[in-house]
């Protein structure tokens, strides 16, 4: 089908079933592979957030290009998920697809979201960890650190609402750019699909958990050893979960629902 379209890709269709079936694999990967799996992700993505903030730590760059261009450079995460492999808990939202489909049960699909999302959590926090330990954020006379924590303050202070409805949007992108990932048949193609709608949705300041499983553990340790100064009362484990429960509520509804779901009653659906 992919002839139809004129280049060497796969089409929608196929890829909703390249998605349903990847889906089914990754439902009933064993334990400790999904667990290690899901490890890596979880510190895969924390590079893309550590290079991200090098690059708002620039006090020279203007609004606009420090948030396309570190969110350029994001998408190193994603695109490590991809192409290295790791399990991603936002990516793995398109389970939905293969749930919708009667190839998984609510179960595997719930045990896979439960094990991937705190393997991710503790890849990203073991990151955060050496980082600080490496003295990664004195880096450009502190600024690294600076940006952090004016990052994890502000992420921490988010309203329930605000949060949740960034991390819908966060990850509606973020799938698209699984999506289209799986259109391409090299590195090349998936690297190209991957950056504009990272790059996107990290410009747009939109929320994405594991993301920010990075960034507030990392501002917490920097807040503990005295790095910054004023309005950073509310980086800690309250501001954390106070950002992580909506933002993987958004991420859910962004990844499982708008895409997802609508690409299964558009592909997968009986009679489609």
């Amino acid at each position: 089908m992919s002839e139809i379209f004129g280049f060497d890709a796969f089409s929608p269709k196929e890829i909703a079933l390249r998605v349903e079936t990847i889906g089914v694999a990754k439902a009933r990967l064993p334990f400790l592979s999904m667990l290690m799996l899901g490890v890596l992700a979880g510190a895969f993505i924390g590079l893309g957030a550590l290079y991200f903030l090098l690059v708002v730590a620039d006090p020279t760059l203007g609004f606009a290009t420090g948030r396309v261009l570190g969110g350029v450079v994001f998408s190193l995460g994603l695109i490590l998920v991809v192409v290295a492999g790791a399990e991603l808990f936002t990516g793995n939202n398109l389970l939905v697809m293969a749930w919708a489909d009667r190839q998984i049960t609510t179960a595997e699909l719930l045990r896979n979201w439960v094990i991937i999302c705190g393997a991710n959590f503790l890849g990203a926090v073991g990151l955060a960890t050496l980082v600080f330990l490496s003295g990664h954020p004195e880096m450009n006379g502190g600024m690294v650190a600076e940006q952090c924590l004016k990052i994890a303050a502000a992420k921490c202070q988010l309203p329930f609402w605000t949060a949740f409805f960034r991390g819908v949007l966060c990850n509606t992108l973020v799938c698209i750019a699984v999506w289209m990932a799986l259109a391409g048949r090299s590195v090349v193609d998936k690297a190209v699909a991957i950056v504009f709608p990272i790059s996107a949705f990290v410009a747009a300041g939109f929320e994405h958990s594991v993301a920010n499983m990075y960034f507030i553990p990392l501002g917490m340790m920097l807040k503990s050893a005295g790095f910054g100064g004023e309005g950073l009362a509310a980086i800690g484990w309250t501001g954390f979960l106070g950002n992580l429960v909506p933002v993987i509520l958004g991420n859910v509804v962004g990844g499982g629902v708008f895409v997802g779901l609508i690409y299964h009653v558009i592909y997968r659906r009986k009679g489609a």
